[in-house]
């Protein structure tokens, strides 16, 4: 049964749409014979493009999977998920 869509999902998406398109466009500039640096350039979007969308869902199963699982922890508990939730927004 599928889960119901975190709010993130329409933004993560668009980021994956977004690779597929600059994906696309490195094909075709690899079919046109483009310099290298352009492809390099179009690879690296991609690349972040899809590091964001999974940078994203990681977040969001963290700020609302976690919360869950631990319920009404102690506030010890709580204290150690926020901590946990500020520090990951650095990776």
């Amino acid at each position: 049964m599928p889960t119901p869509a975190h709010q993130s999902h329409p933004d993560i998406i668009k980021r994956l749409n977004r690779a597929r398109g600059h994906l696309k466009s490195v094909t075709r500039m690899l079919e046109e014979g483009r310099p290298c640096l352009d492809i390099a350039q179009q690879l690296h979007a991609v690349e972040k493009a899809i590091q964001q969308a999974k940078r994203t869902l990681v977040q969001d199963h963290i700020d609302h999977c976690l919360d869950a699982a631990i319920g009404d922890g102690t506030r010890d508990q709580q204290a150690h998920v926020e901590e946990f939730k500020a520090i990951v927004r650095y990776l």
